[in-house]
């Protein structure tokens, strides 16, 4: 199963879509700038107990594009 937390590649004003997939559907959390913002997504989300760890999880997030916490286009 593919991680249910995907941040997708840099837009050109350096953020970064950030979607959530239930239930076969993707759905937008927002546009992050930083890993606090991806970390909020979560927690809205329903995560409980999201802290900076969970973002180096390959089973929950998946990032696309660039390399991981990198918040600069591409």
């Amino acid at each position: 199963m593919a991680a249910p937390i995907r941040v997708h590649r840099p837009t050109a004003g350096g953020g970064r879509r950030v979607t959530v997939h239930k239930q076969g559907v993707d759905h937008i959390l927002g546009v992050a700038y930083r890993d606090a913002d991806v970390m909020e997504f979560l927690r809205r989300a329903g995560m409980t107990d999201v802290g900076e760890e969970v973002l180096d999880d390959p089973a929950t997030v998946v990032w696309e594009g660039a390399r991981p916490h990198e918040w600069t286009a591409a």
